[in-house]
């Protein structure tokens, strides 16, 4: 039997295979908005287990799933023996006899790589605490149909520098090449390990308006995730001054753009104005969720071009 191809984080695909899959996913986007049917997954289910709460997650995987012919199905802690004691090598044994994909969003990034290990199928990462690729795939798919990609553009991440959507910012820089700059509090910037791993196209700075200066799009997340409910007073004081809002983008220059993975809390992390101004591409981003996610499915389960490159 064939070794599962899995996608725990971004780096599990080649600069090649991403660059393919972004394309891909834009041929989707223009199939799906002409209304032209392609079933290729008919027949096959993914599984969905959440151990965190979703919006954009869940209907992105199962409308997908859906248009590409097959079935999701939803599994939370309280429908999975996970909840009850069961071993996560056991579920991952048993739910991969019966399903084609499983798309897991947990907490420990740890808990996804036990259940790939043990599991038949391709596993994704629909979030973990480590990373976050599936909202990077989006975020690229973006900017690949604003400016065919990323190449000679900088991007400026403001905010936890430390938090999975920046690490996984940094692995996008790292394999496009693209130039990445991260501003945040100095106790919130990536870690040595993080930095030796994927820091050669990222710098770092403490202040706000040194990470935006020159960037085409500014880029921003929550500043309390899931999980962190108990630091939020503190994190509200320490990120104040990285909020993004009308005088930061103004730094970043008139031509910039600006992102947010959402939820979005308006008023803390970026103001009002910014989030819903022109400027803003918040909505085909968590659009481009859906049509991204449906080019990996396709991929991992050895359908389409981009699969046909390495024969998965």
């Amino acid at each position: 039997m064939k070794t599962a191809r899995h996608f725990l984080r971004l780096q599990d695909l080649d600069g090649r295979e991403l660059e393919a899959l972004l394309h891909r996913a834009v041929e989707l986007k223009r199939r799906t908005r002409a209304g032209e049917a392609y079933t290729p997954l008919a027949g096959r289910t993914l599984a969905m287990i959440f151990e965190k709460s979703s919006t954009r997650t869940r209907v992105s995987f199962e409308t997908g799933m859906a248009q590409l012919g097959g079935h999701a199905l939803f599994l939370s802690p309280r429908d999975t023996q996970l909840g009850r004691g069961e071993s996560i090598e056991d579920t991952a044994r048993v739910i991969s006899r019966m399903v084609d994909l499983v798309m897991i969003r947990t907490f420990a990034h740890e808990n996804l790589e036990r259940f790939s290990a043990a599991s038949r199928v391709p596993v994704i990462n629909g979030l973990s605490d480590g990373h976050h690729p599936c909202q990077l795939l989006a975020d690229l798919l973006t900017a690949q149909e604003l400016w065919g990609g990323l190449e000679g553009k900088t991007v400026a991440f403001v905010g936890d520098g430390a938090n999975n959507m920046a690490r996984s910012w940094m692995e996008a820089a790292q394999i496009l090449g693209f130039s990445l700059r991260i501003g945040a509090p100095e106790e919130f910037l990536p870690g040595p390990q993080a930095m030796t791993e994927n820091g050669s196209n990222t710098r770092v700075f403490t202040a706000a308006r040194e990470a935006v200066q020159g960037s085409h799009m500014v880029v921003t997340d929550v500043w309390t995730s899931m999980g962190q409910e108990d630091e939020q007073e503190d994190r509200l004081a320490r990120f104040r001054p990285f909020q993004v809002n009308g005088p930061l983008m103004a730094e970043a220059g008139s031509g910039a753009v600006f992102m947010h993975c959402l939820p979005a809390h308006r008023g803390e992390e970026v103001t009002a104005d910014v989030m819903d101004g022109p400027r803003s591409l918040v909505w085909e981003e968590a659009e481009n969720r859906l049509h991204a996610q449906k080019a990996l499915m396709e991929f991992l389960s050895g359908f389409g071009p981009v699969a046909d490159m390495e024969g998965v």
